[in-house]
């Protein structure tokens, strides 16, 4: 049986790695810019696993994920910066001061109570951060998102102060409005319109996702898979009927599609 390790000797085993005298040239060679893709990489990972419902994989995955802030934390200690229990008394501080229905005498009846809660607290904590309120309502979305989520966050944001479509429908107009505009600019726009006007329909996409209460990260994710799936078995299909894919006709592909959508209904 393997030895059980902790989280001790996890960071010990980054400081090991991190060490001029006998550590890892590659990771000694890494900055904060550089790791920072594998961050981003690893909680996409973990976000796979989930939705495969593969929990070895998950526990996997949590694991590559947990070295990232020591990674980063470790190279701050390094630089003065912080330290991993730095980090973690912050957030358990941010956790315990954003849950006052919980570890104070705040009460919190529904998931709504608790947003306008969180909000509030953040908000709060900002303005004493900074020594005043915020100059927009949209202040704190990370550029860093990508683009699909953060169009969902600035949204939000934007809905909270009462910038908000007050139906369904209305966004629903609207998209075929951008989708009108992105037809004319299709037919007769330069490169520049035709970027403009697909960022308008995407946007306005984020928003329709957001007031039908989905995530529109997870129903892309969700899309990219059935297209992958329902594509590999167009290949198989094909190859059951002896035509090379790279020679099937567009009525062939078309036709085994819909034999791979026929047999996921059934």
């Amino acid at each position: 049986m393997s030895k059980a390790y902790s989280f001790d000797d996890l960071v010990s085993v980054m400081k090991a790695l991190r060490n001029p005298d006998g550590g890892c040239p590659w990771d000694l060679e890494q900055d904060f810019k550089s790791i920072s893709p594998y961050t981003i990489e690893e909680a996409y990972e973990v976000a796979d696993a989930i939705d495969r419902e593969d929990y070895d994989d998950l526990r996997e995955e949590l694991g590559d994920l947990l070295l990232q802030p020591i990674y980063h934390a470790q190279m701050a200690a390094e630089a003065g910066l912080f330290t991993i229990n730095d980090v973690i008394s912050d957030i358990s501080e941010k956790m315990i001061t954003r849950h006052p229905h919980v570890f104070g005498d705040g009460d919190a009846q529904s998931p709504e109570d608790v947003d306008k809660i969180w909000d509030e607290r953040k908000k709060a904590e900002k303005a004493a951060k900074l020594g005043k309120q915020a100059d927009s309502a949209l202040d704190g979305v990370t550029k860093g998102l990508p683009a699909l989520l953060r169009a969902l966050k600035l949204q939000k944001k934007a809905a909270k102060v009462g910038f908000e479509w007050p139906k369904v429908d209305f966004v629903l107009d609207k998209l075929e409005e951008e989708l009108s505009e992105l037809r004319e600019a299709v037919d007769k726009g330069t490169i520049k319109d035709k970027s403009e006007e697909l960022g308008d329909v995407l946007f306005v996409v984020a928003n329709l996702a957001r007031m039908l209460d989905i995530n529109p990260e997870t129903a892309l994710r969700d899309c990219n898979n059935k297209f992958e799936r329902r594509f590999k078995g167009v290949e198989q299909n094909l190859k059951q009927k002896s035509i090379p894919m790279e020679q099937a006709s567009l009525q062939d592909m078309e036709a085994a599609w819909d034999e791979e959508k026929l047999k996921e209904r059934a």
